[in-house]
């Protein structure tokens, strides 16, 4: 294990600056950049999800962005088999693989493995999409709720996707998914070294938030939503639709509200979502935090990264 890759694992809250900070970093160090975003991987979004600009990328190259259509789906596993296959590329060209983002579901199955699970079955999701269209997602979750108590109270009862899945692998094993998945074995072929940026005082990062929101808003997030919402086989339902902002504002372009209205759910929607993600990094052991409000917060990281066994890796960056 002692001689296994070493691959760092840069997460934190949205609106931290976890792009910015990677992106410096691997200005100073030779790192292979890994996105661990659940709305990245999508094409065609973004000004909505911060995605870095074609010069940057074309400086810092980030693996696992752009890889899907937004119709498209993407698993947690399919990301351990691409992140996996990233790092492989990243270790093999001499360089340390930086995993950067906030998709903490995604580090999770990485570091802690994934059940064999059933593959999908398409008659039995076709079945599950009938029901539903008949009695509505929330009555599908009140049926996952009485079959598996666990995963229904961890899932929303509009989240289509997951209680569609919870329900096929209940029809297809007669297991609850929440029972199969604590039968994962971690991988032992890979050393993670977890660090997070996260701040010291939550108002600043509200403030954050809502200022790159009206950034967003200011570069034409709105018309890049109408785009989404013209594409052959789009709808409101899709996975990537999940992702904050988008689910907002298609809304308000479909008429269920005004602007004023799509925008302060956003927000809260955002604000939400950087709660889960602190909680979760919170109850993860083994991560050494740093504060996003530091006055050299790049300094800091690499200054922690030469002293965590990095030096053979880093050298080159050095000399």
């Amino acid at each position: 294990m002692s001689n296994a890759p070493l691959v760092v694992c840069l997460m934190g809250p949205t609106a931290a600056g976890k792009t910015a900070l990677a992106i410096e970093l691997s200005r100073r160090m030779p790192v292979g950049v890994i996105s661990v975003d659940s709305a990245l991987v999508y094409r065609r979004m973004d000004i909505g999800t911060g995605k870095p600009g074609p010069a940057l990328l074309a400086e810092v190259p980030h693996r696992l962005i752009d890889i899907r259509e937004p119709w498209e789906s993407y698993s947690a596993g399919e990301f351990v088999r691409d992140a996996r296959a990233a790092i492989a590329e990243v270790v093999s060209a001499g360089r340390v693989p930086l995993l950067v983002g906030g998709t903490m579901l995604y580090f999770r199955s990485l570091w802690h493995g994934l059940s064999a699970l059933p593959e999908g079955d398409a008659e039995v999701r076709t079945e599950i999409d009938r029901r539903a269209a008949l009695a509505g997602w929330p009555a599908l979750h009140a049926e996952l709720a009485r079959v598996d108590p666990l995963s229904a109270a961890r899932l929303q009862p509009n989240d289509r996707q997951r209680i569609q899945r919870a329900l096929e692998v209940w029809q297809l094993t007669g297991l609850p998914l929440s029972a199969q998945q604590g039968r994962a074995s971690p991988p032992d072929d890979l050393r993670f070294l977890r660090l997070a940026v996260l701040p010291g005082d939550r108002k600043l990062l509200h403030a954050r938030i809502e200022a790159r929101f009206r950034e967003m808003l200011a570069q034409g997030f709105v018309a890049e939503v109408g785009r989404l919402m013209r594409l052959p086989g789009m709808h409101a339902d899709r996975p990537a639709m999940r992702a904050v902002g988008y689910r907002q504002l298609w809304g308000m372009l479909a008429g269920d509200y005004d602007q004023a209205t799509a925008e302060r759910r956003a927000l809260a929607a955002t604000r939400q979502l950087a709660k889960r993600q602190l909680t979760w990094l919170r109850h993860e052991p083994g991560v050494q935090a740093f504060a996003m409000e530091s006055d050299d917060l790049p300094g800091a990281v690499e200054a922690a990264l030469r002293s965590q066994g990095l030096r053979d890796a880093l050298s080159a960056s050095s000399g």
